[in-house]
């Protein structure tokens, strides 16, 4: 009865995708435009999701791609799609999501419109460059040490209490389950305050540190 119900509410709001022009259309003057899949890995729904953020970008003036991809290894795409990178081509800017399953983003269809929007950029004044930017919540460790490695150049000092609040994380290991699995357990154990304390340092002395 519970699946007869959810295929019926499905029903009455799907809608086909028989135009992208139609796509665009509903879309309308709507700010923030969601575009997911039904199977990861299916290529068709890659090469759809892409062209429909391309007409997103071009027509609609979009200027900001969030993906669910971790934020170390989209920042290095984000800074290739910039130009400011070292990386040679858009294959080697995606090289660093080796995370399981990497194909979620080192794929054929990602390669296009990377480079693509690479291209793009390329045409617009600073201002009108759109980003790619990832929203993963999995990359602890890898972010914890972007953000001290940055503040070891620009701000030495920074960097030193950065690494002291990060300390906390020391005790569950490598691996973010096991933090989240004692956090859960026992809220005093769990890292908020330092990190909560680090966050506010940076956003108070962003000017300054950027």
């Amino acid at each position: 009865m519970i699946q007869e119900d959810l295929v019926r509410q499905i029903r009455a709001i799907a809608r086909p995708v028989d135009s992208a022009d139609r796509l665009i259309s509903r879309i309308g003057d709507s700010h923030l435009v969601l575009i997911g899949e039904a199977t990861h890995g299916t290529h068709e729904f890659y090469r759809i999701r892409a062209d429909l953020t391309r007409r997103l970008i071009l027509e609609k003036g979009f200027s900001a791609v969030a993906i669910e991809g971790d934020w170390p290894d989209t920042y290095r795409v984000h800074r290739f799609v910039q130009g400011i990178s070292d990386d040679r081509d858009a294959a080697q800017s995606l090289e660093g999501f080796r995370r399981f399953p990497a194909w979620m983003w080192r794929n054929s269809e990602m390669v296009s419109f990377v480079r693509w929007l690479r291209e793009y950029n390329g045409r617009q004044p600073d201002l009108g460059k759109a980003g790619i930017y990832g929203l993963d919540l999995y990359s602890l460790h890898a972010s914890m040490a972007r953000v001290i490695e940055y503040l070891d150049r620009v701000d030495p000092a920074a960097a030193a209490r950065a690494r002291q609040r990060y300390a906390c994380f020391d005790d569950f290991g490598d691996g973010p389950e096991n933090y989240g699995a004692r956090a859960a357990i026992d809220l005093d154990a769990g890292c908020e305050e330092e990190v909560v304390s680090e966050l506010v340092e940076l956003q108070k002395r962003r000017s300054q540190l950027a």
